[in-house]
């Protein structure tokens, strides 16, 4: 179980034009700020990467602007955020082993991101509904080859009622609100 102590998010090059064509991308921004929301209200780090950004350009502006307020991103070329010192750094500073994961592609920079975590000793958890590639099959063999690596599936309101723990308190009527 994710614990508030131990728990960093990771968000993976949610970029440009790419982050337009994903499957279902109404729904994977929606979640997207949602989680992001939830975790800031819970006060846990969060991690912002982005791949080659000077080609692919800036995270999307609705992801953009609820993290700007805390963290800025990370440039990375390395499909795998773990190959990224900068990322690796900022990780390692957390002080946390549980890590979940949300962002683009399933298939390809969260995929190998989770792998490498889990090959680093991490508990990774990948937020289903928070994760997407362009084509939805490639989002589920991300999903699916990440599982059988050792992952946890989750998603966004299971996180953060995990999280929570309990039904009760200023932090549960915000996340139930962002929820909502």
């Amino acid at each position: 179980m994710l614990t508030l102590d131990n728990t960093t998010l990771v968000i993976i090059d949610v970029q440009g034009k790419l982050a337009q064509l994903m499957a279902q991308k109404e729904v994977l921004f929606e979640n997207l700020q949602k989680l992001i929301k939830g975790v800031q209200v819970l006060e846990l780090p969060i991690i912002w990467n982005e791949q080659l950004p000077e080609k692919l350009g800036p995270t999307t502006p609705e992801i953009a602007h609820l993290l700007a307020q805390t963290t800025q991103p990370i440039a990375k070329s390395s499909f795998s955020c773990c190959g990224n010192p900068p990322f690796m750094g900022a990780l390692k500073a957390t002080g946390r082993k549980q890590v979940l994961l949300a962002g683009i592609e399933s298939h390809v920079c969260v995929y190998q991101t989770c792998r490498d975590l889990l090959d680093l000793g991490y508990e990774v958890q990948v937020v289903a509904d928070a994760v997407s590639s362009r084509a939805a099959e490639n989002r589920q063999t991300g999903l699916e080859r990440m599982k059988d690596a050792g992952a946890t599936v989750t998603s966004t309101e299971m996180a953060l009622f995990e999280l929570l723990r309990v039904a009760e308190g200023p932090k549960f009527k915000e996340i139930t609100k962002i929820v909502k």
